[in-house]
């Protein structure tokens, strides 16, 4: 178990300068045009793929990071370029975790290789849980999987929305229900193989942010799947199932932690690093506009209300970070997260993204609030950082449950 440093290593420091550098000289450039169009940006995935961002290797190399900040500094450098692009190029890495932490050995060297493909192929994969009626209530969940013995196939009925890369996938990670009876804890995970017959792409979503990321509906009408393709294999899935229905039965069973919900739980600081990348984007864009700015015959922060801002800026983007970071080398460590620490780190600085942007919007002015200055685009792409993974009411709700001793259901 390695520890807990803020000092990074030469070899942290080292990828944390390269993917700065293809975030300022490759993604920034292009983050206005494709925001505009509301696209996905296929060749700056592909060069990101060139060069081996875009792979399941170093995707690896980074979550294996014995100290946990790996991912944290990936995220927060690529999404310190631009959060739409950034979501695009990491929005595969959802499906495969939840290949990774569902799935045999087998089926983790099967699929996730074919989720990204390679340089000159490029593949996405879509994850697929939230539903019409179920958000951040997963226990209404409505899409099932009901297993045909005989053919040894599931077939998936349900419309899943708010998917990154749906439909335009190369592969799916669905989350379904396969025993309604036992609430979120009768959810399986299933890979739907790419050209499966019965899946499509609903309606396409126009986002107020984050617009190069395509984000979707995901239809399944009598998707069959091959047996193989549920997650963890069919035994697994029937003892877990046992186990849930003994413990449901028991007294007090019903106050069992949902293990979905401690998955959550662990990924959120990722997306934490997330909105301090834009932050941080944020400040600095309004810290060097200020320095050059003049009015009444001096720059505009040598006034203590533009340089007070700053301050604040600087501040919570920095404390946030701090979060982020104990947070993923306590999951690293295995260390519980006995305070809920994973969703202090990404409730903190979903807030802090959504703050700081704004008052970059509002030490540029009229400036700020065109399209000829990044920070609108900032302000607009950090409200999402307070709605998905988890919007910041169930945040708040997470940590307020797990300081009082109460079940996260």
């Amino acid at each position: 178990m390695a520890e807990f440093t803020l000092e990074l290593n030469d070899d942290q420091k080292q990828v944390r300068d390269w993917l700065h550098g293809f975030a300022a000289d490759v993604i920034r450039p292009a983050a206005a045009e494709w925001d505009e169009r509301e696209e996905t940006p296929w060749p700056i995935i592909q060069e990101a793929a060139k060069i081996g961002i875009y792979s399941l290797d170093f995707y690896a190399q980074q979550y294996f990071d014995p100290t946990g900040l790996g991912i944290p500094l990936t995220m927060e450098e690529l999404f310190w370029g631009d959060a739409g692009i950034a979501l695009s190029i990491v929005g595969t890495g959802l499906a495969a975790v939840g290949v990774l932490a569902n799935g045999t050995d087998e089926q983790i060297g099967t699929w996730v290789p074919q989720m990204y493909g390679d340089a000159d192929d490029v593949k996405l994969a879509a994850f697929c849980s939230s539903e019409p009626d179920a958000g951040s209530d997963v226990a209404a969940m409505r899409t099932r999987a009901v297993y045909d013995e005989a053919k040894d196939e599931w077939v998936l009925n349900g419309t899943k929305t708010w998917v990154t890369n749906g439909g335009i996938a190369h592969v799916h990670v669905v989350v379904a229900v396969v025993d309604p009876a036992l609430g979120t804890k009768g959810h399986a995970s299933f890979v739907v193989p790419p050209g499966t017959p019965g899946l499509s792409q609903g309606q396409k979503f126009r986002k107020h942010g984050i617009r190069a990321s395509h984000t979707a509906e995901v239809v399944l009408e009598d998707a069959r799947i091959p047996g193989h393709c549920l997650l963890g294999g069919k035994e697994k899935l029937d003892e877990r199932l046992a186990r849930a229905r003994e413990r449901a039965a028991a007294p007090g069973g019903e106050r069992v932690r949902n293990a979905a919900m401690a998955t959550f739980e662990a990924s959120r600081p990722a997306v934490g690093a997330m909105a301090v990348g834009t932050a941080r984007a944020a400040y600095e864009v309004a810290l060097d506009y200020a320095r050059t700015r003049t009015q009444f015959g001096r720059p505009i922060i040598d006034n203590q209300g533009i340089a007070f801002q700053l301050a604040d800026m600087r501040t919570r983007t920095d404390a946030a970070r701090l979060l982020v970071w104990r947070a993923s080398w306590m999951a690293a460590a295995g260390r519980p997260f006995e305070a809920a620490e994973g969703s202090m780190s990404k409730l903190y600085a979903s807030e802090t993204a959504k703050e700081v942007t704004a008052q970059a919007v509002q030490i540029l002015g009229g400036n700020g609030y065109t399209r000829e200055y990044p920070v609108e685009r900032m302000h607009r792409d950090s409200a999402i950082y307070t709605i998905f993974e988890g919007t910041s009411e169930i945040q708040r709700l997470v940590i307020a449950r797990t300081l009082s001793g109460m079940p996260i259901r």
